[in-house]
């Protein structure tokens, strides 16, 4: 039985130094960051980078990366089932099965993952989790790279019970949470912080719910409505026909009648 694996990030041993981020671009080939009118800044999280780290105000340093959600929102969006949760941690994308949709993108609460408009065949892109290396028996690229272990690599379960050891042994420098223990079913990738993480996601206080259980009380709702409203416009053709045939009845009637007529 594989272990469900995850990251647990302290940012407050984050330097900023970016040497994660170019890690992960060496790992995953992913090239040169170049200004695009669709990024709102070069080192945003695009095609060419996976991870990212955000700057807040108190010289704070803010890893942002795919969450990889237990119960990812992203995949039960996915008409064609191209990312998939996987039992080791990660959710994986399967460039194959993609048809360019991108509900993903609209699906995803931490909206993270990018599509590559600059390609003529364009794809979906967002972190691995370095799926490969944790086959492997590694840890992800990101992880191996930092100097200051910000970031701990291991079995999801262990990484909660650091966290709150951390908290524990040191309740001043910390925020009183796990950022991604249990928030939308909880995250593979969880943090520590002396400051509210909230700025991540699309708006706070997202809540514990998973959000395919609150897409599927969505979905469950939309044969009804389809039929209902075929029903309609089916009703509505039948009636504006019969009136037309009804019409053209009485108006090949009242001809008759007026070439009887002396």
């Amino acid at each position: 039985m594989s272990l469900a694996y995850g990251m647990l990030i302290d940012t407050t041993l984050c330097t900023g130094c970016e040497e994660c981020v170019q890690a992960c671009k060496t790992e995953n080939h992913l090239g040169q960051d170049l200004p695009r009118r669709w990024k709102r800044r070069i080192d945003d999280l695009s095609s060419t980078r996976f991870t990212t780290i955000v700057h807040q105000p108190g010289m704070r340093h803010v890893r942002q990366l795919c969450r990889h959600c237990l119960a990812p929102a992203c995949a039960s969006a996915c008409i064609v089932g191209a990312l998939q949760k996987t039992p080791e941690g990660a959710v994986s994308y399967d460039d194959e099965k993609c048809i360019g949709c991108r509900y993903c993108m609209m699906a995803c609460p931490y909206g993270v993952p990018r599509y590559e408009w600059e390609a003529a065949v364009p794809y979906v892109r967002k972190c691995t989790f370095c799926r490969p290396r944790i086959e492997q028996g590694r840890a992800p690229a990101c992880v191996e790279a930092c100097r200051y272990h910000v970031a701990t690599f291991g079995e999801r379960s262990a990484l909660v019970a650091e966290a709150r050891r951390r908290i524990a042994a040191k309740p001043h420098r910390y925020v009183n949470r796990v950022f991604g223990e249990t928030e939308i079913g909880g995250t593979s990738v969880l943090y520590l912080s002396d400051i509210s993480l909230d700025f991540l996601a699309w708006q706070p206080g997202l809540g514990d719910t998973p959000l395919p259980d609150r897409t599927w009380a969505a979905l469950t709702k939309v044969p009804p409505l389809i039929l209902g409203v075929g029903g309609l416009l089916a009703a509505i053709h039948w009636l504006t026909a019969r009136s037309a045939k009804v019409a053209a009845a009485e108006a090949a009637a009242a001809g008759q009648k007026g070439e009887k007529a002396p």
